[in-house]
């Protein structure tokens, strides 16, 4: 990518990397909240799906709503009010409170997110977009590196308190860097409900975005109660969780890292079906394996690898489809990656305590093995599609 571009890149990952903490922190800290709040650790997990389900009906009606808005200030619109939703959080006294602020920075949260991931395939050449998008969710999956664990360690050793604090000064951080460093880039074509149906009916679209839910749906029936689960299935204390977490989260940054040059090689298509390969694997290793914390860490390390593999090349899919209309796109999968974070942490968090952890991740076999058929039919449709799309010229900066 130009060097120009790539301060701002930076910052915009930075965003998302407040946005990843904002929404997946709760996982490592379901103890504490449980504990403070007197709920059941299970339960916290809810949250996540509170947050993600708000982030999935939202980041549509944002893209409508406020499509006429300089991609700027609609990010920076974006991150005030998950800074708003994260005092909020830090403050709450009840768990009923907490959720509504989970409420509100999960608002903004659907305005920055598909808003940061358009403006950095619009400030970079289009033979750069898999890299410039792969380095913008690039902080999302540094929040599961650092955030989630240091969010999980800082919970466990000063209170989940001090943790959401520390996730609005972060966001803070990165709003104030936005402002400095990404260019104005003025606003697309006002998007409409009738353009959001019309992109829907273009073949490949709908099994692209299902594609996105589902395997989101499939981790998340195990990641979204990620502490519980660990706690019953390998006997992890609070402070393995952290540990297991950050291993996830570093070996995912490979994973992100090494999407785009899978996807230069290979195509999108063939990139995610390995991606789709190696979460069969893990979830029957999950499934299968004796419940030994050594074993268990070896698997979530697998696991992050390919769970990392899979967002930049689908994006970069689905920009290719149809690029004129990418604001829309991302924010429709945007939708969709929520939305199945939504639907597995409330599997995950509805389940656990009756199922047992190990069915649990033998369920998350369901939502992956309809995300391999939604696949297969993207794959027959999103070629000739891209193929025949036009193409916009990229916003460049000097």
């Amino acid at each position: 990518m130009r060097t120009s571009s790539t301060p701002a890149l930076l910052a915009l990952s930075l965003g998302y990397f407040s946005l990843g903490t904002a929404s997946l922190a709760v996982i490592g800290l379901s103890a504490p909240i449980g504990a403070d709040l007197h709920v059941q650790a299970a339960t916290v997990g809810t949250l996540v799906t509170v947050f993600a389900l708000v982030f999935a009906i939202a980041a549509p009606v944002a893209a409508i709503a406020l499509g006429r808005m300089c991609r700027k200030r609609l990010l920076l619109l974006g991150l005030a009010l998950m800074i708003v939703g994260g005092v909020g959080s830090a403050v709450a006294p009840s768990f009923g409170l907490l959720t509504a602020a989970r409420v509100v920075a999960g608002l903004g949260a659907a305005i920055y997110g598909p808003a940061a991931s358009a403006a950095g395939s619009l400030i970079v050449p289009p033979e750069r977009r898999p890299r410039a998008l792969a380095t913008v969710f690039a902080g999302m999956t540094a929040a599961t590196v650092l955030g989630v664990p240091v969010a999980s360690s800082v919970g466990g050793a000063v209170g989940w308190r001090w943790a959401m604090a520390g996730v609005v000064a972060l966001t803070a951080v990165a709003m104030g860097m936005l402002a400095w460093l990404l260019p104005p880039i003025e606003p697309g074509p006002a998007p409409t409900a009738r353009v959001f149906r019309d992109v829907l009916r273009t073949p490949g679209t709908l099994p692209m975005v299902s594609t996105t839910l589902l395997v989101l749906a499939a981790q998340f029936t195990v990641y979204g109660v990620a502490g519980a689960y660990l706690a019953e299935r390998f006997g992890a204390s609070q402070t393995m969780v952290s540990l297991v977490l950050f291993v996830f989260g570093a070996i995912g940054m490979a994973g992100n890292a090494t999407s785009a040059r899978m996807f230069e090689r290979l195509g999108g298509a063939r990139t995610i079906l390995i991606t789709l390969a190696g979460l069969a694997v893990t979830f029957a290793a999950l499934t299968a394996t004796p419940g030994t914390l050594g074993l268990g860490i070896a698997i979530f390390a697998f696991w992050a690898f390919f769970s990392a593999t899979f967002m930049s090349p689908q994006q970069a899919r689905l920009v290719e489809l149809l690029p004129e209309q990418r604001g829309i796109l991302l924010a429709l999968n945007a939708s969709a990656l929520y939305l199945g974070m939504s639907l597995g942490s409330l599997i995950g968090s509805g389940l656990l305590p009756g199922l047992g952890a190990r069915w649990l991740s033998a369920l998350a076999f369901i939502p992956l093995a309809l995300a391999f058929a939604a696949h297969a039919a993207s794959d027959r449709h999103g070629r000739r599609s891209a193929e025949t799309a036009p193409q916009v010229p990229a916003l460049t900066t000097n």
